[in-house]
């Protein structure tokens, strides 16, 4: 079959590879219809994460037709449509049984390994290092799915891929940030970062009552789409003095009362205070200014939701972090807990995801759409590729 392949920094490519095949009971095999590129994908792209190995395939964020089931999985059946949640969990540890599938004991075969790092093992990924257990991605034609009795659901006839492709991630990775953020009605939230995952929290906030959402970024065309969605925007890029200062305007002083860091470690900062003080201490690689600048920018007493992705250590302001008594929630998504109530929210109208689709190409053109997400250009905010 033809997949999306990781050869190091940079370097992607389209490439033949063994089809996958049953290997346990509860597995199930799909024929990829949708698939999508993500932004923590990126974080692959530049080399910023460590475990990946020369030609493991790509992707996380994957759909499609039931092709094969192991003799153990009465759940599914061959010509089922489905979404995979990026996360592989067992659904009976004792994780799973509390709805932290993320956190799944069983699903990561180097478990051992990560928890030398983690201090404890957790759920294995899809197509993200061999931390996460070096399971094959889903930017490809067809992906074996572990645990299949587990995480996928049935898309319905009536929703195209377009509408429910992103259940595999990044709508309950959004609405798991809002959630995180403790929205209250009449609430203001600030969200840093209007890709993607930023898009759903934005929307998630709204539906969770927030009554101003305010998101920060440069690229005009996320801007935009935020704008479109009712949220206030502010392009740091633009911001003359201290992007604190243009918070406090705009909330009358008060500042929000949870902030969504929807960025992580490849932030930018604006030429602040907080960037400066950083240069010196942090190096290059991961680049914790929007989560400083949302310490800062958080109101005492108030909630940061934090889905951006981290690898290793970074210098964070735990001064203003305590002093201000703030709360700080995060974590990777519990992706199989939010599947059922985000498709009736889908089904009921009350979103559709595919608002967030630019870019729609084929295997073949995936090398190609990786620079192209990675640079911003041609208004590039979601790719979607259909195999």
């Amino acid at each position: 079959m033809k997949a999306l392949c990781w050869h190091g920094k940079g370097d992607i490519r389209c490439e033949t590879v063994d089809d996958p095949e049953i290997q346990d009971g509860r597995d199930a095999i799909i024929r990829v219809t949708s698939c999508a590129i993500c932004g923590s994908d990126l974080h692959l792209y530049g080399g910023f994460v460590p475990g990946m190995k020369s030609g493991d395939v790509m992707g996380h964020e994957t759909m499609g037709e039931v092709v094969a089931v192991g003799r153990d999985n009465t759940k599914l059946k061959v010509g089922d449509r489905v979404v995979v949640p990026f996360t592989i969990s067992c659904g009976e540890c004792d994780y799973c049984r509390r709805g932290l599938y993320s956190l799944c004991e069983r699903s990561n075969p180097n478990g051992a390994e990560q928890a030398k790092m983690l201090g404890y093992p957790t759920a294995g990924l899809f197509g993200y290092t061999h931390m996460y257990g070096g399971f094959p991605g889903g930017q490809a034609e067809y992906l074996r799915v572990p645990y299949a009795d587990v995480g996928p659901i049935k898309a319905p006839n009536g929703l195209s891929d377009d509408q429910v492709l992103f259940l595999s991630d990044i709508f309950p990775t959004g609405w798991m940030a809002a959630e995180n953020a403790d929205i209250q009605p009449g609430h203001t939230v600030l969200v840093f970062g209007c890709g993607p995952v930023g898009q759903f929290a934005i929307r998630s906030a709204f539906m969770m009552g927030a009554e101003r959402v305010i998101a920060v970024d440069e690229v005009p065309e996320r801007l935009r789409l935020a704008e479109a969605a009712g949220a206030e925007t502010i392009d740091f890029s633009a911001v003359k003095g201290e992007l604190q200062d243009e918070i406090l305007a705009m909330t009358r002083g008060r500042g929000p009362d949870s902030v969504i860091e929807a960025v992580g470690l490849e932030s930018h900062g604006a030429g602040s205070v907080i960037e400066k003080v950083q240069e010196t201490v942090a190096g290059r690689m991961e680049r914790p200014y929007a989560l400083n600048q949302a310490i800062v920018a958080c109101r005492p007493g108030g909630t940061i939701s934090l889905p951006g992705v981290f690898v290793g250590g970074v210098p964070t302001m735990m001064g203003a972090f305590v002093g201000k008594g703030l709360t700080l929630k995060t974590g990777q998504t519990h992706v199989q807990r939010y599947l059922e109530p985000l498709m009736r929210k889908i089904e009921e109208g009350q979103i559709d995801p595919s608002f967030l689709i630019t870019h729609k190409i084929t295997l073949e053109d995936g090398p190609d759409a990786y620079k192209m997400f990675q640079e911003k250009n041609d208004g590039c905010i979601k790719v979607v590729i259909n195999p």
